[in-house]
């Protein structure tokens, strides 16, 4: 006999409702929150200008059918191209996450809040330009820095108590929870729209993290984000035709997302929504690296000035006995890996190869992880000689909401007795505890990669905008986004 399934439609599930009730009614009141996201616009936005060098980011970019311009479209950023708000958040997202070197969030779930920026300005540059044709007046960049915080808050809170990686779904569930929720307010949604848009997020396919691990590691995991975000603006537009939602899209019994994907567990909350995400947010300034591995390559960097003369040939690496890497229980599961390294993508998240060209170059750029620099035989070498070992105060304070550190340590043992100096760093130059050191390298950050594509008078203007709160706050986002575009 077949129990019987009320057909009742339940309340919507309180997580949703929760999400919903922050975007539409919370205020933000915090002065850092706002200027935490302005830095953060300026980087992120660098970070795709970066990405414009890259064949491999740019052959996916534009529009679906060359040559198509799309009326009071969005437009991408270091581009010529005008497209739909969908597509626009694809190639914004794209760009922002291809070289792995925008913002990071680490907690029980890993990510990069600032991937939400294609949906976010994809969307305000598209509304604000329609409002425009309709005599109505645009959206600010005050609103893209607001969309920024509270994407940031979502992604983040949902991330610090709950692990999509450990049940083989990818982060970028995150951002596109994230963004369909700030992206429906963008449009114009109230809160019904967004618990409707959001459910419809729970409810679409999830990706799963094959692309970022061994033996499949690859490129997708460079454009996965803006997928999410570009997806996130589909489901949104959807909802503000009228398309309906599904209230409980987490919590039904059987086909909701916790019994489905989640292993029949209820997400877990460390924290009400605020603006604690943006404040803490972990900026990635020195070096394009996934964010466990920062602070073994800052180790590196330190060693090689200390015993670099010592590591430059294969005859001197051949002397060294180990090297080892001491770090915390989630790199070692991430990126902690020996063998051959395929691609650029699989090279950017091993710990070993990173810090092997800290160790040699006392640098590390995007161009070392492309085929040409791999191919050197002592990164290789270098890489056989280490060994990770975890130290359970590092994952400790790493799961610490107070401390939130990343920390590595590094020591090279030579074949004669002699070691080099055990070389610890806790907290990254991103970290807000060291942000006092590494806003202003931030910033140079920014003016590298504002050159790789506009002229120096433009570079000054957009540099002088950027650098003043109040004035870019009041900028309508059109005219903001004019100032990028190179149409």
């Amino acid at each position: 006999m077949s129990s019987h399934i009320s057909n009742v439609r339940p309340a919507p599930d309180q997580v949703i409702v929760d999400i919903a009730n922050y975007v539409a009614d919370y205020e933000i009141n915090s002065d850092e929150a706002y200027d935490t996201a302005r830095n953060c616009l300026m980087d992120t936005l660098g970070c795709g200008f970066e990405a414009l060098d890259y064949p491999a980011c740019t052959k996916l970019l534009g529009p679906v059918i060359a040559g198509t311009v799309v009326p009071n479209g969005a437009k991408v950023p270091g581009t010529n191209f005008q497209l739909d708000p969908i597509l626009a958040a694809f190639n914004i997202g794209a760009m922002i996450r291809w070289l792995d070197f925008n913002d990071t969030w680490l907690a029980a779930e890993w990510g990069h809040p600032s991937d939400n920026l294609g949906g976010i300005l994809a969307v305000a540059d598209y509304m604000s330009r329609k409002n425009i044709s309709e005599g109505k007046a645009p959206l600010t960049v005050k609103d893209v820095l607001t969309a920024m915080i509270k994407a940031h808050e979502i992604q983040g809170v949902l991330a610090l108590e709950n692990s999509f990686n450990r049940v083989g779904l990818d982060h970028v569930i995150l951002v596109k929870i994230a963004s369909t929720a700030v992206v429906t307010k963008l449009l114009g949604g109230n809160k019904e729209d967004i618990i409707n848009a959001v459910s419809n997020a729970f409810v679409d396919g999830q990706s799963l993290r094959t692309y970022r691990h061994s033996p499949n590691t690859g490129s997708r995991k460079s454009w996965a984000a803006g997928d999410a975000t570009s997806r996130a603006v589909r489901l949104a537009w959807m909802t503000m035709q009228g398309e309906m939602g599904y209230p409980s899209a987490l919590t039904a019994k059987t086909w909701g997302f916790y019994d489905v994907l989640f292993k029949g567990n209820a997400f877990k909350f460390q924290r009400a929504y605020g603006s604690y995400v943006m404040e803490q947010v972990l900026f990635k300034i020195s070096f394009p690296a996934e964010f466990h591995a920062q602070t073994a390559v800052e180790c590196a960097l330190q060693l090689n000035g200390e015993v670099g003369s010592r590591l430059q040939t294969l005859e001197q690496i051949a002397e060294i006995d180990k090297i080892v890497i001491t770090t915390h229980e989630s790199a070692i599961r991430i990126i902690d890996k020996t063998g051959p390294l395929d691609n650029p993508a699989d090279r950017d998240h091993c710990i070993q190869y990173m810090a092997a060209i800290g160790l040699l170059k006392g640098n590390l750029t995007a161009q070392d992880y492309e085929d040409e620099a791999a191919a050197d035989p002592r990164i290789d070498a270098i890489r056989s000689k280490m060994t990770c070992v975890e130290k359970a105060e590092y994952t400790r304070d790493y799961l610490d909401p107070e401390k939130r550190s990343i920390a590595n340590a590094i020591q090279i043992f030579f074949k004669d007795g002699t070691s080099s100096s055990n070389i610890a760093v806790e907290y990254p130059i991103g970290h807000r505890r060291r942000r006092g050191e590494g806003i202003p390298e931030l910033v140079k950050k920014f003016k590298i990669n504002l050159a790789r594509r506009f002229d120096a008078k433009k570079q000054a203007e957009i540099l002088e905008l950027c650098l003043a709160q109040k004035t870019l706050e009041s900028m309508p986002v059109n005219a903001f986004v004019d100032m990028l575009w190179q149409g």
